[in-house]
């Protein structure tokens, strides 16, 4: 058994492996049908190390050498659906099946050129690198948000794709293929291709799987961070990200506020109308909470009914627009469940983040200030200053004094 026939054999294990592992995501989540693409592909390629292995039991090897190029290449294809799919991109079956069948046939036809013929090896590597190059593409075309594991994926599609179009050359520089199917195996050249196609597809399989589980997990953390009823952020969820909003203000020098809101007489609407029509309150804030909030904006239910918002890049007095008309908007809104003549309010509680301040110290001043809406008859705003503010204020009625 030569080397390259061993690396064949573990490439058949490996990706038996790595079809289990994909296929072990989609068993644990049914819905991601990316994983259940990902997993027939490296299926395919245990298929296509099988057949390649294979080749030396055959007289006539032409048919085998087909299917199993059109096999790899399929391999190549449900990858890129499971890409596709992964990133919300529409698959491209019918092009991509187009392609297997067309390159499938050119294969067939080029066994009838010279064994060592750049174009036959061309018309084998070629494909493969095309599909690469789609794959890339999906990627790239996806208006999901891309992190390093994602940009570092389209630079080892790019790679791989690369590797595929320069087989060719590698083949020719080192002696060709061997003299007929039966003899790749033995060859220098088969031993570089499947020792750096073994590299590529662990590495493409490894990113893929590392994306996966990312975002299983951050879905699995966003739940376990979100209100079922408001489907805003829950308290804890809340905090956590209104910290890392209030340090990337910080660090990037721009304001910072919390508004804080409060729903008036909530419990006498319970009382008088039932459950359903407390929750539907609720529920009826929160969409037009989402509906007002930007995309960096962090909006949370912190209480039975009181709502928070951090709004980064938004001074107090800005602050305080935003929530007078929030006030305004929301007290006009009807409600279902309640009777068409009832309007609910809330009232509200804003503030700015101080120097030296933390969000401890920014949520109980519009804590406070919430507090004193509610003291001032409700449906109303309230702003806290802060310290520099009031300082600033007691230094000028000294001044003004002196």
């Amino acid at each position: 058994m030569g080397s390259a026939e061993f690396i064949l054999i573990i490439n058949l294990f490996v990706a038996g492996l790595l079809a289990a592992a994909f296929m072990m995501i989609a068993i644990h989540d049914v819905g991601r049908v990316s994983a259940r693409w990902l997993a027939f592909g490296y299926m395919l390629g245990m298929a296509y190390f099988a057949i390649e292995f294979s080749i030396p039991a055959f007289d006539n090897a032409r048919p085998v050498v087909v299917t199993a190029f059109a096999v790899f290449l399929g391999a190549t294809i449900a990858f890129n659906g499971g890409l596709a799919h992964k990133y919300g991109v529409t698959p491209p079956w019918p092009p991509m099946l187009a392609f297997l069948a067309v390159a499938s046939v050119a294969v067939w036809f080029v066994q009838d050129l010279p064994r060592h013929s750049l174009t036959r090896m061309m018309a084998y590597q070629l494909p493969y690198a095309a599909m690469q190059f789609a794959a890339l593409g999906i990627v790239w075309s996806s208006r999901q948000r891309r992190e390093r594991l994602d940009a570092l994926l389209m630079a080892v599609l790019a790679a791989s794709a690369a590797q595929f179009a320069s087989k060719p050359f590698i083949a020719h520089a080192l002696g060709g293929w061997g003299a007929n199917p039966q003899a790749y195996g033995q060859t220098v050249y088969a031993l570089v291709s499947q020792s750096v196609g073994t590299v590529f597809g662990f590495a493409l399989a490894l990113l893929a799987l590392a994306i996966l589980v990312r975002d299983v997990l951050a879905e699995a953390t966003s739940k376990s961070e979100t209100d079922t009823l408001s489907r805003l952020l829950n308290r804890g969820g809340f905090e956590r990200h209104a910290e890392i909003a209030l340090k990337d203000a910080v660090r990037q020098g721009v304001p910072v506020a919390l508004v804080i809101a409060d729903l008036d007489h909530f419990k006498s609407i319970n009382d008088s109308y039932g459950h359903a029509a407390g929750d539907r309150v609720i529920e009826t804030f929160a969409g037009f909470l989402r509906e007002a909030a930007a995309e960096h904006h962090v909006a949370g239910r912190i209480g039975g009914e009181e709502f928070a918002i951090i709004l980064p890049g938004t001074n107090l007095a800005a602050a305080r627009l935003f929530a007078e008309g929030a006030r305004s908007a929301f007290g006009a809104l009807p409600i279902d469940s309640l009777p068409v003549e009832h309007r609910c309010t809330a009232s509200f509680g804003v503030a700015e983040l101080d120097a030296g301040e933390d969000f401890s110290d920014l949520l109980r001043r519009a804590d406070e200030a919430l507090y004193q809406a509610k003291g001032s008859g409700r449906d109303c705003v309230r702003v806290s200053a802060g310290p520099a503010a009031r300082q600033d204020r007691a230094m000028s009625k000294v001044s003004g004094k002196g």
